[in-house]
């Protein structure tokens, strides 16, 4: 088998499947590499011998019932694969867009085994969710086969969730063969090798069988595996606060007023930078001045939502400059990866501790933050330290090291003109918020004081209530 795989890697390699130079990925990382499995359709001599190779790697073949091939890649592999061991193919649509409705298509039975064949492999997220989108309609995954680990944290990943994964090639026994047949230099060889122990993305185990509902913050502090966060629960501990305000307010000097006021009652001050119409560098000085002065933390509600590139332009450039004062960011996951990674990328040269919430739902009437996107933040939010927690109105994950940031509250339920709906301060809390948005209901109070401390110590109360219940 040896021999043909080094044989299969240089035909590989003369396809240009193999690419060397400075390429983006999806994700939004620089890498020197890049493979376009997609030309083996285009080669069915090829095809078969990579499907009858991947086969060889299925340790529980006889115990298969169901094949699913993801992503389409892969997919006419898996058929032939399907077809030469006569059993059931199965497609995951990714989508609930079919006629049926249906994530999962093909016929299959309850407490069948499925295995899941891939192509490549990077942080391994991609197969999670091919494994919660197959588990949830009753099937049973343990094994994942592959043609290429990129080692870059999958294989870890996958394990620690219980999925076997074997590949035809790491992406160092692809580089030896490539070696040894002369087609690429040792130089090539060392700068992938650098690659790899550069760009590792392990995923957070949970490890804790405490609900997070139940667990103090200063508690969580110490589980938090992002300094801010770990910050944050520290401070809405010391000063008994749950409360986020958002100050949506085009003025400088009014924001500063709030920010004054409010200070010594809130754990963070969100800001939407882009109203102020009178933004200064000056401003920021002394919002974060104030930030000190009161221990509260600051976020701008980004909600970053562009490829990588342009997302780390975004945070560190411009006239905001919003990576050189705000503690937290918001961002849309619909780039997938990528945002996070231009993010990370955004804050070279900072030295502060930073923090990214994922907008996992959203408080607005007919949001689309519903399904597989809710399911697909809750598993991006595991693959990076800079993950502080996620904006959602439910308990959609259990990590008690993340926070639960929670818009749209008011003392009484309700909902605007413009579709935003508001919950209580107990229902929200009941709900897994750990961290509570409250905008209007102080912006637009006559006694902004007064509403300031009613919001606090409702809020508090029921966080009291939920971690002695």
């Amino acid at each position: 088998m040896e021999n043909r795989l080094a044989e299969l890697a240089v035909e590989l390699f003369e396809m240009n499947a193999v690419k060397f130079g400075s390429f983006v990925t999806k994700a939004g990382r620089q890498t020197p590499v890049y493979f376009d499995l997609k030309v083996i359709i285009s080669h069915p001599r090829l095809m078969k011998s990579v499907s009858t190779l991947l086969w060889t790697l299925a340790e529980n073949g006889k115990s298969v019932s169901q094949i699913c091939g993801m992503p389409y890649t892969v997919l006419p592999i898996a058929a032939l694969m399907s077809s030469e061991s006569n059993i059931p193919l199965l497609i995951r649509t990714e989508t609930e867009s079919s006629g049926s409705k249906k994530i999962i298509e093909g016929q299959f039975k309850q407490g069948e085994n499925c295995l899941i064949i891939g192509d490549i492999v990077t942080t391994g997220i991609n197969v999670l969710e091919a494994v919660k989108d197959l588990t949830d309609v009753g099937l049973k995954v343990k094994e994942a086969i592959i043609i290429l680990d990129q080692q870059q944290g999958g294989d870890h990943n996958l394990r620690t969730k219980g999925i076997q994964m074997r590949s035809l090639y790491s992406l160092t026994s692809l580089m030896q063969h490539l070696l040894n047949a002369g087609k690429v230099t040792s130089a090539i060889v060392e700068d992938i090798k650098y690659y790899v122990e550069q760009n590792q993305a392990q995923l957070s185990c949970k490890g804790n069988s405490v609900s997070r509902l139940r667990l103090d913050f200063a508690s969580r502090a110490k589980l938090a595996k992002n300094r801010a966060a770990a910050n944050l629960f520290n401070i809405m501990s010391a000063k008994k606060t749950t409360l986020c305000l958002a100050v949506d307010l085009t003025k400088a000097d009014k924001i500063l007023k709030l920010a004054e006021l409010a200070g010594p009652h809130i754990a963070v001050l969100k800001t939407h930078i882009d109203v102020v119409e009178d933004f200064t560098s000056e401003f920021v000085d002394k919002l974060k001045q104030l930030s000190k002065k009161h221990n509260f933390l600051i976020m701008e509600d980004r909600k970053f939502a562009d490829i990588g590139h342009t997302v780390s332009l975004q945070y560190r450039n411009g006239i905001y400059k919003i990576a050189e004062w705000a503690d937290f960011v918001t961002a849309h996951t619909v780039p997938g990866s990528g945002v996070i990674s231009g993010l990370q990328d955004g804050l070279k040269g900072i030295n502060e501790d930073r923090g990214i919430f994922l907008v996992t739902e959203m408080s607005s009437e007919g949001a689309l933050t519903i399904g597989e996107y809710v399911k697909h933040s809750v598993l991006l939010s595991e693959t990076s330290n800079l993950i502080a927690g996620l904006v959602c109105q439910s308990n959609t994950f259990d990590d008690p090291g993340l926070i639960q940031l929670t818009p749209g509250i008011r003392l009484e339920e309700s909902r605007d003109d413009l579709g935003q709906q508001y919950r209580t301060p107990q229902m929200v809390i009941n709900a897994g918020a750990d961290l509570a948005v409250v905008g209007r209901g102080v912006t637009a109070a006559q006694d902004k004081l007064l509403a300031i401390i009613r919001y606090k110590e409702k809020l508090w109360q029921a966080y009291n209530e939920r971690i002695s219940s």
